[in-house]
């Protein structure tokens, strides 16, 4: 009997789902933008919407705040509004500031009152709670110096004037006048104004009564902004001194919410981030960092000032002032001399030093005297070096950090309030800020990471409390074991001046009872991995479950986590089992022991704690071991290679020093303000013709020194005219337009390349490509000194012009060397692949890191690839040294080794030729006869295997020269014989490779990672390199960027690097950071390249795209400056032609709710859609079905989520179907990043809100992966009205919402994309419609193919007596084919009987019986068993998603 039909789930709509529908309703009434008649303006429209507190409606600001603001209609409501829909945007990290530049008016206005508002009493009319959303809006106008229109304002705020704040003695002295402009007044005395305000709320905060959160907020919002202002150099410049004057560091420690446990924490976290900055190494009015002499001379002047104003003021301070400065600097010392002074003494010693206003005769202080002794002490204790404190650091994350909320927020960090973490901006103070804000990000990002391991390992694990108190463990973990003995083996004695061991190892003993492919893993773990040590101590009973929703350490009880790094596996006899060539000792049992390296820092401050306050041993508590995948775990080796170069000076070339920090002029380093530029290049095989290279350079005047057009072709030198320095002032205009026109002229030299020899291998390998105008801009850039950034759009060419920048620099400068560094070892291949078919000597190649097995060539590239090809290369050319030897008719063995064959060339060839040249050269006025040149040539016999006849007999130059080219082809075997010697001297590999890669290698191409990996290494062998090009660079971390400049050491105090090219597109997806607080709030997700284009550096914007059809193009093209389409995307067919089947080349395709859902959330941020999911998978059936390639069709998604729940449809429906087949890759838009496929099958998932599909970084690689069509299935209500997304959107909106399909066209068509069609088009209005439809066609195909007589006919031989009945079979169906495929639609799943017809039901592989069919036979009256039987032998496509499935399909793909 059927089971009764479940009733539906309602579910009750959440309150901003009902907000959301409020604004939705005004928004189609006032401002969205495809409303034709909007209603006019109306200021209670803001009032409403800010009382109920809706902030985040699209288009708002643009389309309605900021288009209708002015002076008269401002208010608070308005104010207010509009900083909230600016902060909302910083939060979701689209740009803010568009719409303000495009109506600047009245932001002036605007400003000045959020200034006001500011500073307004906390009683009034603006509540605390809004004056931290104030804070918040003017901490992002200080962090957006780079746009003029806001930077123009805060200057106002940050200038000379604002010392109008300090206390009247510091102040400058300024004639007063009498008109002062009052407005300006405010503005300079506002950050001080804003300081005293706060120390008022500060104060107000009690001890241990409750606070209200928005008094916390407020004060960690303020210190936020303080931080921010000293952490840039052009507000600190002048906001330091008030600072220092107000006190503030002293006041918020001394401040109750410092001392409150709970609430403060983050505060307190804060305020020594603003402490260390406030006293960070730079002299604030130059600029220049300090160094620890200069440090260590401010603060004994400061002392030594100090004690000469006891001696002469103060008696009772005679014993400090006479006291050496080390003996009295520390904090306990100061306090010993200070702390018996009475509060007004203490005053007067402070008001000397100009600390704070002179006490009026025979008054008492108003100060207590807790602040006065706490701001001279602060003021004048001894700190650590920061780099000492650098040094002293322990590099592994311990438990207090890892579970810090406040330094490692969980990834679910919505952004809304402040933490205790660095910011990366435009601006850094000095290249120590720079390193240190990297090196602390980084290791907090790793940290993360480090986070989700153990919780994910221990957890696997299931420590319970065993019945006598101890541990025991219920689980297993691939990645930790359970430790059965730790044991700390030595700790090596400290080095002289350091109080840390130098060396601290441990043995760590397990038992690996596991599998054999896992004691495997454990077994292979290599030296320097990196593992971590835990401490649990479970209070759960054995059995209890772990619930990943509730806090981890209470439920496993963790105490202790410390890291540890891989020396070595010990053997039986207890020795470290060495890498190397030699087989590993095959150990008994299963007990095994590892040798592993402690962190000297961590271990000395755990001692230390142990021995001064009587804490436990953490050494002695270990008892689970975790190790890690090593992808993800070279964390330690980048956090070394950073603490390094803040050891070392860092060497930046001095043209690019003030760039990297954000200062100076961005353009400086530009090849066209370089001192060295260089007048004439040769472009080699740049140019494709004398044509080619005058369309290359409009606006020039191209001159080329041959008349004859028969010798312009190319190669071709280019002489540009260079003007040295800035150039002189002319008065004269004639002498002007000269300068101009000569500015204009290019004098262009054809060239012949010398002959390399006579057979058809030496023929130069030459480009093929026609490259445009901007793109040979981009190559003319690169080739020059200085820094060349590209910015390569979708399908421009970007790997194109990368490889023919190192080409021509490789021909230009052969003695340079140049290293090549890319996001990616995909990048890294393709750009290989390119260089090698162009004509560069694969001896000169070498590439670095373990991504060179992924190269589809035969030659192998690594460092061990090398010396094999050198080794054989060198005994082929042995051979040929013997040919020649033999032809010459010369005794002896000349091929023995490559110095002996040295002497060969020397003595017998040399001779030989310089003979031949004396008999044929010139002799006086007359040329020597033709025949000569091959008659007394000596090497005929050699080249008796090249194409006869050698030389021509057509004129004496042209033979001469191919008798050059012939010696020079002889020359080049013993010149590279001679760069081959070093491969006999040194015996080892290791050695050989070495070889290679300091001296033989000019193009070294490694990852950004392997460069941070193995900076020490290749800076200890003196590897050297002259030029830098960067790939992908806008997808490598600001640290990874950074580092490949420094992987040198530097000649004679400087940096022996000339050409810094990067190559990138920072209008695609960032580099994948993932914490959301590190990415949002730290900024960590900007790469160099994108720094670098905010500050304002010229770039090269390549314009002509050749990877799209041009409708596609315009899709994204408007986010790029002029970006066009190279002619063959007009005139090639597959551009021109339409996708068969499909009416449109693209389509926006709207889904509404399948059975009531849309999107759906089964875990936090693993968005699913049911609806979108199946209609997807539809379309790509469809298509395969008409003929489309499985392989050139791709399905992307905007979540994982949804990639999971489309892989598990097309798992069910068709995956092993060979009528259709599995699409070329089913994947997120985030990894398709840098790949393409003709057809793209996109699902935008999201039904409530946009989510991260807003950052239009994401739309533009979404649409820019299809070549010949893209199909999007989308929720059009929801993203039509996001501002950011309008420009695509608009045209995608433009055609029909539903799909049109033309079924009957065949594939592939002659019709022309945008013509009718000749056939029917059918509009599909919804998924279930499409579903039916494509089932329908698969089974009309199934019954009119060979294919399914086949499968009827390959029948097991058991069935052979069944013949008869399978042929009536096939009758059957043949006349009942319309009633089979409405019945087979309708097949219910095994759990749910209540399936309508309109359920995208498909039938499964398997037979009826399997699918529950024949146990509701009600269900499907009119199919006969036989008929099921059919169906599930043709393996239609999978059975049908039920509502039941549509609920369970998310915890399946989790």
């Amino acid at each position: 009997m059927a089971a009764p039909a479940q009733p539906k789930k309602i579910v009750a709509p959440t309150v901003s789902q009902i907000n959301a529908e409020f604004v939705t309703q005004l928004a189609c009434k006032y401002w969205a933008p495809h409303i034709k008649k909007k209603s006019p303006f109306d200021i209670k429209v803001i009032e409403d919407i800010y009382e109920k507190e809706i902030v985040k409606s699209s288009q708002y600001l643009e389309n309605y705040l900021w288009m209708n603001y002015s002076p008269e209609v401002s208010s608070k409501a308005y104010l207010m509004s509009i900083c909230c829909m600016v902060n909302e945007k910083f939060r979701e990290n689209v740009p803010a500031w568009e719409i303000f530049k495009k109506k600047p008016d009245h932001f002036p206005f605007f400003f000045k009152h959020i200034l006001k508002a500011a500073l307004a009493e906390t009683d009034g009319e603006f509540s605390l709670h809004e004056q931290t959303v104030l804070l918040l809006f003017l901490d992002h106008c200080f962090n957006s110096l780079e746009v003029d229109l806001i930077r123009s304002q805060v200057q106002q705020l940050i200038s000379l004037p604002m010392w109008m704040g300090l206390q009247a003695r510091l102040r400058l002295k300024k004639k007063k006048k009498k008109k002062r402009c009052e407005v300006a007044y405010q503005e300079r005395r506002f950050l001080s104004q804003l300081i005293q305000k706060f120390i008022s709320v500060l104060k107000s905060v009690p001890l241990s009564e409750p606070v209200t959160m928005d008094k916390v907020h407020y004060c960690e919002r303020f210190i936020e902004l303080m931080i921010d202002l000293e952490a840039l150099l052009p507000t600190r410049r002048w906001f330091n001194t008030i600072l220092d004057d107000s006190h503030l560091l002293v006041h918020c420690y001394l401040s109750n919410l410092v001392r409150r446990e709970e609430d403060g924490h983050l505060f307190s976290q804060l305020l020594d981030m603003l402490k260390f900055y406030t006293g960070f190494e730079i002299n604030d009015q130059t600029g220049n960092a300090l160094t620890e002499n200069e440090m260590t001379t401010i603060h004994y002047d400061r002392i030594t000032s100090l004690q000469r104003a006891a001696f002469a003021h103060f008696p009772e301070l005679y014993d400090f002032a006479l006291s050496n400065v080390a003996e009295v600097d520390t904090r306990e010392s100061l306090v010993k001399f200070f702390g018996p002074l009475s509060s007004n003494t203490l005053h007067q010693v402070a008001s000397y030093l100009c600390l704070l206003p002179t006490l009026p005769k025979n008054e008492d202080t108003t100060f207590d005297k807790e602040f006065l002794l706490e701001l001279l002490v602060s003021r004048h204790e001894r700190r650590i070096s920061q780099i000492q404190q650098l040094n002293q650091m322990p590099l592994y994350p311990t438990e207090k950090i890892i579970w810090d909320e406040n330094i490692v927020p969980t990834e679910y960090y919505s952004g809304e309030g402040c933490l205790a973490l660095p910011k990366l901006n435009l601006q850094f103070l000095t290249l120590h800020d720079y390193l240190l804000r990297n090196f602390n990000l980084f290791r907090l990002e790793s940290t993360y990471e480090i986070r989700q391991d153990i919780e994910d390992s221990v957890s696997r694990m299931k420590p319970w409390q065993s019945e006598y108190g101890g541990v025991v463990f219920g689980g297993w973990a691939r990645m930790a074991q359970p430790i059965v003995a730790f044991t700390v083996v030595e700790v090596a004695k400290p080095n002289i001046g350091e109080n840390w061991p130098t060396r601290v190892r441990a043995d760590v003993t397990i038992n690996l009872n596991v599998r054999d492919h896992i004691k495997d893993e454990w077994e292979g773990l290599r030296k320097h991995d990196v593992c971590f040590l835990i401490t649990v101590r479970p209070t759960k009973p054995y059995g209890t479950k772990f619930d990943r929703r509730r806090p981890f350490i209470e439920q496993v009880g963790l105490v202790y986590v410390r890291g540890c790094e891989i020396q070595g596996m010990l053997d039986d006899k207890g020795r470290v089992i060495e890498d190397g060539p030699e087989p590993r000792p095959n150990l008994r049992g299963e007990s095994r022991t590892f040798r592993v390296f402690l962190d000297p820092n961590q271990y000395q401050q755990d001692m230390t704690n142990t021995i001064q306050n009587g804490a436990e041993d953490v050494y002695e508590t270990f008892n689970i071991i975790m190790r890690r995948k090593p992808k993800e775990n070279n964390f330690k080796a980048v956090l070394e290679t950073i603490r390094n170069l803040m050891n070392t000076d860092c060497v930046v070339p001095d043209w690019l020093h003030d760039i990297i920090l954000g200062y100076g002029d961005p353009s400086s380093a530009h090849y066209s303000k370089m001192p060295n530029q260089i007048a004439t290049l040769d472009f080699n095989d740049t140019f494709l013709s004398i044509e080619h290279l005058k369309a290359s350079f409009p606006g020039h005047n191209v001159k080329v020194t041959v008349e004859d057009p028969a010798l312009q072709i190319p190669p071709f030198r280019i002489t540009f005219p260079v003007r040295s320095g800035k150039g002189k002032k002319r008065k004269d205009a004639d002498v002007e337009d000269e300068d101009t026109e000569e500015a204009k002229t290019l004098i262009v030299e054809p060239h012949v390349i010398p002959n390399r020899g006579p057979y058809p291998y030496n023929q130069p390998k030459r480009n093929t490509i026609q490259f445009t105008h901007t793109q040979i801009e981009a190559i003319r850039a690169g080739m020059q000194p200085g820094l060349t950034m590209v910015v390569g759009p979708p399908g421009t060419g970007k790997t194109d012009v990368a490889v023919q920048i190192i080409s021509n620099i490789y021909h230009n400068f052969p003695e340079q060397r140049t290293l090549i560094v890319t996001h990616s070892n995909q990048a890294l291949n393709q750009l290989f692949e390119k260089i090698m078919a162009l004509d560069i000597d694969e001896r000169h190649l070498l590439r670095l890191g373990h991504g060179e097995e992924e190269l589809e060539t035969e030659k192998d590239f690594s460092r061990y690839g090398r010396v094999n090809y050198v080794l054989a290369r060198r005994i082929e050319l042995l051979e040929e040294v013997k040919r020649l030897q033999k032809s010459l008719g010369v005794p002896g063995d000349a091929s023995y080794t490559c110095e002996t064959a040295g002497y060969f060339f020397l003595y017998q060839v040399m001779s030989r030729w310089e003979e031949y040249i004396s008999k044929v050269k010139n002799k006086g006025s007359t040329l020597p006869d033709v025949t000569e040149v091959s008659t007394f040539f000596p090497f005929h016999e050699y080249f008796a295997n090249a194409p006869q006849p050698i030389f021509k007999g057509r004129s004496y130059e042209e033979d001469m020269e191919i008798a050059e080219g012939c010696f020079r082809h002889i020359k080049k075997i013993f010149t590279q014989l001679e760069e081959f010697r070093a491969s006999e001297l040194l015996r080892s590999g290791l050695d050989r490779s070495k070889y290679l890669l300091v001296k033989e290698a000019k193009i070294i191409a490694m990852t950004c990672t392997h460069a941070a990996l193995k900076r020490h290494d290749l800076v200890k062998l003196g590897f050297k390199y002259d030029n830098i090009l960067m790939e992908e660079a806008a997808q490598i971390l600001e640290i990874e960027t950074f580092i490949p400049l420094l992987l040198q050491n530097p000649q004679d105090g400087f940096s022996r690097l000339k050409r810094w090219i990067m190559i990138g597109d920072h209008h695609q997806l960032p580099p994948v950071i993932k914490n959301m607080a590190f990415q949002k709030y730290s900024n960590m997700e900007q790469s160099l390249f994108t720094r670098f284009v905010r500050v304002g550096v010229p770039t090269v914007d390549l314009d002509a795209q050749g990877r799209a059809r041009a409708s596609l193009c315009n899709l994204y093209n408007w986010r790029y400056k002029n970006l066009g389409n190279l002619p063959h995307v007009q005139l090639l067919p597959e551009f021109s032609t339409a996708n068969a089947g499909l009416l449109y080349d693209f389509q926006l395709i709207n889904v509404e709710d399948f059975q009531g859902v849309g999107e759906s959330e089964p875990n936090p941020y693993f968005y699913q859609n049911l609806g979108e999911a199946e209609y997807v998978v539809a379309l790509f059936m469809y298509m395969c079905l008409l003929g489309y390639p499985a392989d050139k069709i791709s399905i992307l998604t905007t979540y994982n989520g949804q990639k999971h729940l489309i892989r598990d449809i097309i798992n069910r429906r068709c995956g092993n179907n060979p009528l259709i087949g599995r699409p070329n890759k089913v994947t997120t838009v985030d990894r398709f990043q840098g790949q393409q496929n003709d057809y793209i099958l996109l699902s935008l998932v999201r039904t409530r809100a946009v989510g991260h599909l807003r950052d239009v970084r994401r739309l533009v690689v979404a649409m820019s992966r299809a070549r010949l069509g893209l199909y999007i299935f989308a929720r059009v209500s929801l993203f039509q009205n996001c501002f950011e997304l309008t420009p695509a959107f608009s045209q995608l909106t433009a055609r029909p919402l539903h799909l049109h399909i033309i079924p009957t066209e065949p594939f592939p068509t002659t019709r022309k994309n945008g013509e009718r069609p000749s056939h029917e088009v059918q509009i599909i209005k919804n998924m279930p419609q499409m579903a039916n439809f494509v089932y329908n066609m698969y089974m009309h195909l199934i019954q009119t193919t060979h294919h399914y007589h086949q499968t009827l006919l390959q029948l097991p031989p058991a069935m052979v007596e069944e013949g008869e009945e399978v042929q009536n079979q096939e009758t059957e169906l043949e006349t009942e084919e319309e009633a089979m495929t409405v019945q087979v639609d309708i097949i219910p799943s095994p759990t749910d009987t209540s399936c309508s017809q309109e359920t995208p039901a498909f039938q499964s592989d398997t037979t009826a019986s399997e699918t529950g069919a024949s146990s509701n036979p009600e269900a499907i009256p009119a199919l006969s068993e036989s008929t099921t039987t059919v169906a599930g032998a043709v393996s239609a496509p999978a059975e049908a998603y039920t509502p039941q499935d549509a609920t369970s399909a998310p915890a399946g793909t989790k």
